[in-house]
Parts: structure tokens; C-alpha cells; sequence
């Protein structure tokens, strides 16, 4: 059996797959499937300083390949989730991810704060939130907003902070580059792509929110290009995510210059996909005489 262990920032995953944020609540659902050590970590759901509805319905929407949302990151914030959930995880013997959310850099460093003193392993900080201090504009659209963001919460806690940056942006790179910077320990991505999909009967969108977050196998050639970018232009370790749905797409990802990979939307279809993709990945590298998962990374080679 081949090693699988891959390290990010000085945390140790016994395997590179991850649920990702949102898809996976907080584990609860899933440990009916199967025992959550089985995974490398699991990034758990996104949380706001205070409790918060979300959109209204409907907020999710079928598309060729893939799925919008907008849902807008219902949870019943930090303190609930350190007093009620945290308890659930932290005996799992798998990587406990926070992803934090706040609509404010003060509720980001809030955040920040109170879980510094937790259990959790490890900080996702979703910049693709909006800034509702700067019109809505999400923190990651730009470099200067998204270095201001990390450089705030990296100054708020001792945890390893990894940068989840969205792809509604022209230059990734650059913004990838931006938050390294300001002191991300690593950056995941891609958050989703920002889609839309029409009622032609009511002509109305059918989300309420009009637009939502694409995501689903129809991102995944668009998550490896970047994935690619920008696993050359920074010098931290990169998680690649965006429609993988079989340990096939792992591979590609890894190759593309993923340290590990986190699973969303394959999920809702098939709760087994993170543990059948470690599977999967294990039996390729035996076939193919790899002994080391850390090979994978970044070895494509380009024309």
C-alpha cells in the first residue's frame, strides 16, 4: 500500500480527500455511511459570527453536469458550533477544518478568535464572501481586499490559515500571490463559478437570489487550469477542488499541483465518493508502482 499522508502548513493528512465545505454539514449525516477517520479531514460548514437564515427558497437549481446555489451560508454561527458540533468531531481521528465566513473583517477576526483557542486543526478563510462594508464586493476580487482580509486574520490566531479564493476573477494568480503575502499558510480553490439559470415559462430566474454558485463536474477543467496557475505562482501548498467526482479527477487534480483535494457536489448524489476516491487512489498508485501519494504533485508536464 502506498503512502497517502500528505502534509499542509505542519498538519498531517493521512489522505489527501477532503469534503468540502457546505457538502458535508458537519459531519453528523455522513458518520451513518461510514467512519469519518476514514477521510483526511473534513472541512466543516461555513460559519458567520452570528446565526444566519440564508437566502430564501428556492436557492438550488439543476444545471447540465452541475448545480447552482444560493443557499448563503446558513448556519447557526460560531458559538454553536464550538459548544454543540466541535464536541461531535474532535474524537473522529480526522482533520477538523474551520471555514470561516464573516460578512465583515471584525467578524472574520472574531471568528478567528474564538476558535483559536479550540480543538480545530486548521482555518479556511472563504473570501468569496461579500464585503458589506465595501457595497457587497467580495473580498477576494481583488488583491489588495483579499491581502487586507488575510493579513487581518492571520494576526487574529496561532491556527494555520489557509485562503479559499474564487474564480470570478481575471486573474487568480495575482490574487493567489496577494494572500501569500499577507501571510496564508496555503490557499484552496475553486469556490464556485458564479451562474444563472431561467424559468422560460414565468421568465423569471429560477433561483431568488437570480444568480447563484456553479458547481459539479461542469467547473472541473476550468478548477484545473487554475489550480495549474497557481500552483506555479505561489510557494504554499495548494487544495484543489471543483467538480472531482471520482478518484480519477484526484489524480488530474494532484498532477495539476494539488497537495490534496476537496470533494463537494458529487457528494449530494453519492455520500460514498470521498472514501471511494481514496479507494481508487490507493489501487492506482499500487498499479502504477508509485509508493508516494507527494509524487503526483504538480507533475505534469507541459508543451
Amino acid at each position: 500500500m502506498a503512502n497517502l499522508s500528505v502534509n499542509i502548513a505542519g498538519v498531517e493528512f493521512k489522505n489527501p480527500v477532503i469534503p468540502a465545505s457546505g457538502t458535508f454539514g458537519n459531519g453528523r449525516e455522513y458518520e451513518k455511511f461510514y467512519p469519518l477517520h476514514l477521510l483526511g479531514g473534513i472541512s466543516v460548514k461555513g460559519m458567520t459570527l452570528n446565526p444566519k437564515d440564508g437566502n430564501p427558497p428556492p436557492r438550488i437549481a439543476e444545471t447540465p453536469a452541475g448545480m447552482l446555489n444560493s443557499v448563503g451560508l446558513q448556519n447557526p454561527g460560531v458559538d454553536y458550533f464550538i459548544q454543540n458540533e466541535l464536541p461531535n468531531l474532535e474524537n473522529k481521528g480526522t482533520v477538523i477544518i474551520a471555514n470561516v465566513a464573516g460578512s465583515t473583517v471584525e467578524d472574520c477576526i472574531t471568528i478567528a478568535q474564538k476558535l483559536d483557542d479550540t480543538c480545530v486543526d486548521m482555518l479556511e478563510l472563504n473570501i468569496s464572501c461579500p464585503n458589506v462594508k465595501e457595497g457587497g464586493v467580495a473580498f477576494g476580487v481583488s488583491c489588495q481586499s483579499a491581502a487586507g482580509i488575510t493579513q487581518a486574520v492571520r494576526k487574529a490566531t496561532k491556527k494555520p490559515l489557509m485562503v479559499k479564493l474564487s474564480p470570478n476573477v481575471t486573474d487568480i494568480a495575482s490574487i493567489a500571490r496577494a494572500v501569500e503575502d499577507a501571510g496564508a499558510d496555503a490557499v484552496s480553490l475553486i469556490n464556485t463559478v458564479l451562474g444563472m439559470r431561467i424559468d422560460i415559462k414565468n421568465r423569471r430566474p429560477i433561483l431568488k437570489n437570480n444568480m447563484g454558485g456553479l458547481s459539479g463536474p461542469a467547473v472541473f477543467p476550468v478548477a484545473v487550469r487554475m489550480v495549474w496557475q497557481v500552483a506555479n505562482a505561489v510557494n504554499i501548498p495548494v487544495v484543489g477542488m471543483g467538480g472531482i467526482s471520482k478518484w480519477e479527477d484526484a489524480v488530474e487534480m494532484m498532477m495539476a499541483g494539488a497537495t490534496a483535494v476537496q470533494v463537494g457536489a458529487a457528494i449530494f448524489s453519492n455520500p460514498y465518493c470521498p472514501v471511494e476516491i481514496i479507494d481508487g487512489l490507493n489501487n492506482y498508485l499500487d498499479d502504477s508502482h508509485i509508493a508516494d501519494v507527494n509524487e503526483l504533485i504538480g507533475c505534469v508536464k507541459p508543451w
